[in-house]
């Protein structure tokens, strides 16, 4: 990732892709898992459904619960936003109008495979990493510059654990 100079009003946006060699019916059952996210994020402790959900669908809801050695554990209530098997599993954290950010997968048949991208985007709505801005405003495009890097990170680690997890089922 470059620098962009962004700041957390640009609602900035990182997203990375990788081809799996599995259908993506194969790869859709694992990214719309949310109970899997926790065994591959560094921040996703734990995740439940809310609300007697059981599975995914628009406007249901989870709660996410996370932890970073910056920033400390927090709590997050999370709605899917998109829902559309095999192609898109997307949900906003807060509140979906106005989130703190949003989460999404997107599927595109390739080949024999699947072209898998997972993206972020910071924002609107405040977040954890708005104190840090406050506290240094001076430095909020570092800020933002480094915690897309550190989603970056995270995502290329998800997007790998899912890829061997997809190939090996094959």
């Amino acid at each position: 990732m470059e620098w962009t100079g962004q700041v957390y009003a640009d609602t900035p946006v990182i997203a990375v892709d990788t081809y799996i060699d599995a259908p993506p019916s194969s790869v859709w059952e694992l990214v719309s898992d949310i109970h899997l996210m926790p065994t591959l994020s560094s921040e996703v402790r734990d995740v439940a459904w809310l609300d007697d959900a059981t599975a995914p669908g628009v406007g249901r809801r989870f709660v996410g619960r996370n932890a970073h050695p910056s920033l400390g554990e927090w709590e997050t209530i999370c709605t899917v936003v998109e829902y559309q098997p095999p192609a898109r599993f997307a949900w906003a954290v807060g509140d979906p109008g106005h989130p703190s950010s949003v989460w999404r997968f997107s599927l595109r048949a390739q080949g024999a495979g699947t072209l898998l991208e997972q993206q972020a985007q910071m924002g609107p709505a405040r977040s954890g990493l708005s104190f840090a801005i406050d506290a240094m405003p001076e430095k909020e495009q570092k800020i933002v510059f480094v915690r897309l890097r550190e989603f970056e990170n995270g995502i290329t680690a998800n997007l790998a654990a899912i890829k061997q997890l997809a190939e090996e089922e094959r």
